[in-house]
């Protein structure tokens, strides 16, 4: 097949509308004009001769010949950008740039932890940091616009790799003076349902929560970040779990520690499979296994068993 007629822009266009479900969002993501955009999708499929988008007016359609291409697609995008980070590989790690994401519950109480010491053992590195949530940074990932992402365990995603870091317990973040802090305290299973405050979905800390006691009420308020419920709780609005690296003193809340085993997360590293960067991964999650703070529990690579990583750390 002759493939002059194919550009590496214009599959990124199609993925782009097929993972936004829309033109303008594409072209927004792309940096293009939406009919520009729109124009070359339609070239696209005539010269595939298929078409890959149905177009009414209420919603865009991906056909089922269509997801086809459009999985092929991706598959060549990605081996692309493979391609160029062999290709501009210097002498430095990385190539000389990393692109790292964390989870938003984790990202800014930890990165200010590691940074210091990642500008001494990367010197020349380029390092891009960003935060989110966990569906979010993995699709990121996938579709190659992050390098590597830091994480709650489990990975279920194929084609990814990781190296565990540390366990992070949680504690249980009350209002001063609630029932729950004194010696007689039942923790968080304890609890009334409606006084459990818990991150909106999208979060996986929401989802560890969730799954850490017998029942949530459905009418509970949620917050959009772990600052939110800090002042939630400090209002006497109820109680919260609370990751061990964004415990932060506030007027009005109070700490009570709860057992590792049934109340933490491994915090993992994680990178595509098919990187040619592999070993400079590696490396990374060593140096960052480092990693001290009161109460977190050191990992290694071989920390973890295989049963270990497919079970949800709470």
């Amino acid at each position: 097949m002759n493939v002059s007629g194919l550009s590496l822009r214009d599959l990124e266009y199609a993925v782009a509308v097929a993972e936004l479900g829309s033109f303008v969002k594409a072209a927004e993501r792309c940096h293009v004009a939406q009919p520009s955009l729109s124009v070359q999708v339609s070239k696209l499929e005539a010269r595939l001769k298929t078409v890959i988008f149905e177009r009414t007016t209420r919603r865009l359609i991906v056909t089922a010949e269509g997801q086809q291409l459009v999985d092929q697609m991706r598959k060549i995008l990605l081996e692309t950008r493979g391609l160029l980070d062999l290709a501009s590989r210097s002498g430095e790690p990385f190539g000389g740039t990393l692109r790292l994401s964390a989870i938003a519950t984790l990202g800014p109480y930890y990165f200010p932890h590691v940074l210091h010491d990642l500008r001494a053992r990367y010197p020349a590195l380029s390092l891009v940091l960003g935060e989110g949530r966990t569906d979010d940074l993995i699709a990121a990932l996938i579709r190659g616009d992050l390098d590597a992402v830091i994480m709650s365990a489990p990975v279920i995603e194929p084609g990814l790799s990781e190296a565990p870091l540390f366990r992070e317990p949680f504690v249980m973040a009350c209002p001063r003076g609630h029932s729950a802090t004194s010696a007689r305290g039942m923790g968080w299973v304890g609890l009334e349902a409606n006084e459990r405050l818990l991150l909106e979905d999208g979060h996986c800390l929401r989802e560890q929560a969730i799954e850490a006691c017998s029942e949530i009420d459905a009418s509970n308020r949620h917050a959009t970040s772990l600052e939110t419920l800090k002042y939630m709780v400090a209002a006497g609005e109820g109680c919260t779990l609370m990751p061990a690296l964004a415990v932060t003193e506030i007027n009005g809340i109070e700490y009570v520690p709860l057992p590792l085993a049934g109340y933490s997360r491994t915090i993992e590293l994680v990178w595509r499979r098919s990187d040619p960067r592999a070993d400079d991964f590696a490396n990374l999650a060593a140096h960052l296994q480092n990693f001290r703070h009161p109460g977190i529990e050191h990992c290694d690579s071989a920390s973890l068993t295989g049963s270990d990583r497919s079970k949800k750390a709470l």
